[in-house]
């Protein structure tokens, strides 16, 4: 499933990098801490989290996630925006919980990590 149609069926805003929307999603990840991403999630996964400063799209690249969804309508710092741009990883936005973008994924077939 590619980000754009994530992004059509969850109805989530698009805050960065919206020319990169096109992405393959290999699965999923979630988690607000850093370390945990880093251990645990895989290039082409789309991650979930709360967190909004600029490391977030440094591990996105550093994986080369698909995208990063940002829940619970957190607002991003504008050098985490400008920061994905330059990076070219989708950042997108929800006031929707984790959980329920989580089981929303799981729901369209996005797989976890195991």
């Amino acid at each position: 499933m590619k980000l754009r149609e994530v992004v059509a069926e969850l109805g989530l805003e698009v805050a960065g990098a919206a020319d990169a929307l096109d992405r393959e999603i290999s699965g999923g990840y979630a988690s607000d801490l850093l370390s945990c991403v880093m251990a645990r999630a895989r290039a082409g996964n789309v991650w979930v989290t709360l967190q909004s400063h600029p490391n977030i799209v440094a591990v996105a690249s550093l994986l080369n996630l698909s995208g990063i969804i940002v829940t619970e309508g957190v607002s991003l710092d504008p050098a985490t925006i400008e920061k994905a741009d330059e990076e070219n990883i989708p950042l997108l936005t929800t006031p929707l919980t984790t959980f329920t973008v989580v089981s929303k994924l799981a729901a369209l077939g996005i797989q976890g990590v195991d």
